[in-house]
């Protein structure tokens, strides 16, 4: 997609989805032809719809709104999964700092349980997308002496219970609305 042309671009895959939805695509039949390398293929509507749903994803990953790329690239893996979608899942879950979800999704394309998985580029983008997690996530030696903590139920609800000795909850309006109510018997009609 051209710099600019985002927008567009979703407006017109949306549009797209309308019309699959709607039954108008095809002209009624369950497949169309098309062509792939210079081959004559058969797309089958589910494998149009997850691919419109992969490029919508794709549009809305370029707009940086991770969580619509990550709703759409799950409805998509649901039709019709495959190894590239996989892929731009497991970003969209690591822009969300979701590391344990995106190690899941990779881990399931570099064991070949996803159709496309033995596709080497693939491969590659999965394996590149653990390494470059690996650096994103704090290691043990940048937390010395807090190896082993083990952060139970106990410990938090302690901590919790202390935190409400030492700060007793306050109210969650914002300050300004607790001067107005202290003004509030005063003022007269």
């Amino acid at each position: 997609m051209k710099c600019g042309k985002v927008d567009a671009q979703i407006a017109l895959l949306r549009h797209k989805l309308r019309l699959i939805y709607k039954g108008q695509v095809f002209n009624g039949k369950p497949t169309k032809t098309a062509r792939s390398h210079g081959k004559k293929i058969h797309v089958s509507v589910r494998q149009e719809t997850s691919r419109i749903l992969g490029n919508l994803g794709w549009a809305y990953m370029q707009k940086s709104n991770f969580m619509t790329a990550e709703v759409i690239y799950k409805k998509a893996q649901m039709i019709d999964p495959d190894a590239t979608k996989a892929n731009n899942l497991a970003v969209c879950l690591i822009k969300q700092a979701r590391y344990t979800e995106a190690c899941l999704v990779l881990q399931q394309v570099l064991n070949g349980e996803i159709p496309g998985s033995n596709d080497i580029r693939a491969r590659n983008m999965a394996q590149g997308l653990l390494m470059e997690m690996e650096t994103l996530l704090p290691t043990p030696e940048f937390l010395p002496g807090l190896s082993g903590l083990d952060l139970d139920d106990d410990f938090v609800n302690g901590l919790e219970t202390l935190m409400n000795v030492w700060a007793p909850s306050r109210s969650k309006r914002l300050p300004i609305f607790e001067e107005i109510e202290n003004f509030r018997d005063q003022v007269t009609c």
